[in-house]
């Protein structure tokens, strides 16, 4: 049989946290002083996968 491998962008995006997924918010890497203190607060936050995009990434993530 051959090796499971996971996606490589998927890995680096996503972790598992029990049965769901987790990612950080883009847009948060530069170019900050354009943005409002608000937008910038509100994208600090960890979110979690919706239900309808589960499927799809975890079969990105097999291991």
């Amino acid at each position: 049989m051959y090796k499971l491998k996971n996606n490589s962008g998927a890995s680096k995006r996503f972790r598992k946290c029990y049965n769901k997924i987790k990612y950080r918010h883009s847009f948060r890497n530069h170019i900050l002083t354009k943005k409002s203190s608000k937008r910038k607060r509100k994208l600090r936050k960890i979110c979690m996968v919706k239900v309808c995009n589960i499927k799809r990434i975890k079969s990105m993530l097999p291991v």
